[in-house]
């Protein structure tokens, strides 16, 4: 399809079908069970992502793409008639997928113009701009009017979780500004605010329920949102938290999915999370 299509990293947690309707690309990252290596979404679902986690002793692992996927993807683009790409990842902080995606983009220099953005963002947060850049694109928007898209709604973007645990975090090494969190984390539940691309402390409460409480306390303290996402990691009281903040946010104006095993292996089961896109000021 001619004019500019939109790739991103499996971060995003996209349903497969999502991204066909929306002609998104979506390279997947691995994640690794000891010895054991899948790729994402591809030969390891989300359901069966959560069941290994929760029987394996040890924490699995996640790697970022190798530059020779995003080149593959680049070049299915460009050989189904893009005249641009932009390719949306995971926040740079948090893994190497950038630079892999940079890398590829070398390839194609006075071929066709390969735009690599760090979302700053995770999941649902990563996710809503992919589809509004795709939405876009799919419109006959052209690369630089995507792009002033994208890099006007990324500092608008709000991310938070209530997590079950920190423990992942902290044995995955992705614990970032959370680590003040570490000292009560057997007695507390954490909530961790990735709006800027990096794990920061938001809140921590004594019980799951004042959590989520939590969460749609600061979703209402926003004022004026769009795009909410509500994703979890298989977590059981998903029902109880959607019909929790159904009162402002109802189920049919949401995009709910799960969170996927790249963001799931460091933010730990049963995670909740909410995202959105703050109104312009």
């Amino acid at each position: 399809m001619p004019g500019v299509r939109i790739v991103s990293d499996s971060s995003c947690d996209l349903t497969q079908q999502d991204a066909e309707e929306l002609g998104v690309q979506v390279v997947p990252l691995s994640i690794r069970f000891g010895s054991d290596e899948y790729t994402d979404r591809e030969d390891l679902s989300v359901e069966d992502f959560y069941k290994k986690m929760a029987a394996a002793d040890d924490l699995p692992e996640t790697a970022a793409p190798a530059p020779g996927a995003f080149e593959q993807a680049f070049r299915q683009a460009k050989e189904a008639g893009a005249d641009a790409v932009i390719c949306l990842t995971i926040s740079a902080e948090l893994s190497a997928t950038m630079q892999s995606a940079l890398t590829a983009a070398k390839a194609f220099e006075g071929d066709i113009p390969i735009h690599v953005i760090d979302s700053r963002s995770i999941t649902s947060g990563l996710g809503t701009l992919v589809i509004q850049a795709a939405r876009a694109a799919n419109n006959g928007q052209d690369a630089a009017a995507v792009i002033a898209l994208i890099e006007d709604m990324i500092p608008r973007t709000r991310v938070f979780g209530a997590l079950n645990t920190l423990d992942n975090l902290k044995r995955g090494g992705r614990i970032g500004g959370a680590r003040a969190m570490l000292g009560s984390m057997l007695s507390i539940k954490p909530i961790v605010d990735i709006s800027t691309g990096v794990v920061e402390e938001a809140g921590k409460q004594r019980t799951r329920k004042k959590a989520l409480q939590w969460l749609y306390d600061r979703m209402r303290a926003e004022g004026a949102i769009e795009h909410v996402a509500v994703h979890h990691g298989e977590a059981p009281d998903i029902e109880e938290f959607l019909d929790m903040i159904a009162a402002d946010f109802p189920r049919e104006t949401l995009r709910v999915g799960k969170i996927g095993a790249v963001i799931g292996t460091h933010g730990g089961p049963e995670i909740i999370g909410v995202t959105w896109i703050a109104a312009a000021s």
